[in-house]
This record gives C-alpha cells, sequence and structure tokens, in this order.
C-alpha cells in the first residue's frame, strides 16, 4: 500500500495510520520476484502495494493478467498510465483498494513489498488460497511461516537500507497433508500407514509397513507435491523408497521406485487419507 505521490521522496517506515509508504522496487529485484515464482502466461499476478504498477506490467510482457491495488489513487493512475505506455493495458487492472479488502481467491501468484507487521496480518488469508498458490516477497518475512526458497541479492539502486542489499522469497501454498494415511502396494509390504504431521510446508512422518517401522529420511511438500525417502526392512530386504505424489483432497496419486543397490523398479502409489 502506498500513501505518498509519485514524486515524493520514498520513505522506510508506517504512519501512523497504520499505512505503508511508497518505495519503489528496482526492476532488478521485480526481474528476480517474476523469476522465482515462475510466472507465466497462464497466470493472474496480484501486487498488494503496486505503486508506479512496475511488477503487474513485467508479469503482463510474460503474458500473465494481474491486478495491482493502492491505496493512494495518484499511484493507481500512475500505474495505469504505465500499462498503456507499455502496450499492456488489455492484461491488467489498477484499482484504489486497501490490501485487506482485496479479494486474492483468483490469484496463482501473490506480490508484495510491505512492512512485515502487515505481511504477518496477511498469513491467514495468504494460507486458505489454492495449494501450489506462489507468493513472493521483497524484503519481508509472513510471520513464522518459513519461505520455501530465500535468494539475498546488492541492488545498488535500492533507496532504502544499508548496503543496498535485497532479500528476495518464496512461499508455496501447501496442501494439507497432515492425518492418517494407508496405502497398498501388493508384493512389496502390502498395507503401508505413514502418519504425518504438519506445520505450514514442514512434516513429521511415520512410516510402517509390515509392522514394521521404517526410517524417513528426507521429505517435501511443495504445493500439492509430496515427496518422502523412506528406507528399511521390507520382505525379509532392505530397501530405499523413492514416493512422489500429488496430494489432492483425501488421495494422493503418484510413483514409488525402489531400490536394493543392485535392482531398481518403479510402480504406481496412491494413498488415502483415514477419516
Amino acid at each position: 500500500m502506498a500513501v505518498l505521490p509519485a514524486a515524493a521522496q520514498p520513505q522506510a517506515w508506517a504512519w501512523d495510520d497504520g499505512t505503508v509508504p511508497y518505495v519503489q522496487t528496482p526492476m532488478e529485484i521485480v526481474e528476480r520476484m517474476l523469476r522465482m515464482a515462475e510466472v507465466k502466461k497462464d497466470d493472474y499476478v496480484i501486487d498488494l502495494g503496486s505503486g508506479d504498477g512496475r511488477i503487474i506490467i513485467e508479469a503482463a510482457k510474460r503474458g500473465a493478467r494481474g491486478l495491482g491495488v493502492d491505496l493512494d489513487p495518484n499511484l493507481v493512475k500512475h500505474a495505469t498510465e504505465n500499462a498503456k505506455k507499455a502496450g499492456v493495458e488489455d492484461k491488467v487492472q489498477f484499482l484504489t483498494k486497501d490490501i485487506f479488502e482485496t479479494d486474492l481467491s483468483g490469484a496463482t501468484v501473490v506480490a508484495f513489498y510491505l512492512l512485515p507487521d502487515f505481511n504477518a496480518k496477511l498469513l491467514p488469508r495468504l494460507l486458505k488460497l489454492k495449494p501450489g498458490t506462489r507468493i513472493v516477497s521483497h524484503d519481508g518475512g509472513i510471520g513464522d511461516w518459513p519461505p520455501d526458497e530465500r535468494l539475498e541479492m546488492r541492488a545498488p539502486e535500492k533507496p532504502v537500507g544499508v548496503g543496498g542489499v535485497s532479500r528476495v522469497e518464496l512461499w508455496i501454498v501447501p496442501a494439507d497433508a497432515k492425518g492418517a494415511w494407508w496405502s497398498e502396494l501388493p508384493g512389496h509390504g502390502g498395507r503401508w500407514q505413514f502418519a504425518i504431521k504438519q506445520k505450514y510446508q514442514e512434516l513429521d512422518i511415520d512410516v510402517a509397513a509390515q509392522g514394521r517401522d521404517l526410517l524417513v529420511r528426507n521429505s517435501r511438500l511443495r504445493g500439492e507435491e509430496i515427496k518422502l525417502i523412506v528406507t528399511g526392512i521390507v520382505n525379509g530386504r532392505a530397501w530405499h523408497h523413492y514416493f512422489v505424489g500429488t496430494l489432492k483432497d483425501d488421495r494422493i496419486a503418484g510413483e514409488v521406485t525402489i531400490s536394493d543397490g543392485n535392482n531398481k523398479r518403479s510402480f504406481p502409489w496412491t494413498a488415502n487419507r483415514a477419516r
């Protein structure tokens, strides 16, 4: 959100009324944000506190559609004019609007350069977005939600801060993976059980097969994609298992690759959540 006219000098603090002053994101940081979020032609990007519109305009140049919201009508007018100059006015819209009153449900990418307190207030709404939605921020975390990716780089033209160092962070809204899951792997352990605890995208998983606990060496949840590395004794032999699947509602569908060091094979893997 921005409250200063475009010609004013940028400031790095919040006003008493809770708004955020306008500070431009350097263009090379805009580029990195869009690259990290993998913005493409089928995306719908929402920029909260869009300023002169540069993030949305650059996203539109990649074929995406976009919405920028800002409290300052002068900046909204300026961003609209910039979109026309760039030839992307048919792909974008800029509105004078409060970020907390903006409908984010249609976004595939959400971008912002706000103060951390504002980001933290957005956290509950961001977590309700569709799994796989990408969220990218310049110089600001989102409460205690750890980013999926983080990049620091120097931006000499950055108007605030010391040393011109910028931090770009990416979050991917995780699917709901928590609970008790079961899977049938005929010929390789029969019924498997997966007990998953979840905090954001971080998972704590227990796996058992044939009444034996197996070791989960690594796991990752990235949107709807889940990956597990599991080792242990199955059918009397030591095996390495690589599970990859897509989680939708109460079902995971994918593939498991197993190896005993000499032989390797893959077969379909599905898991169902016990309700």
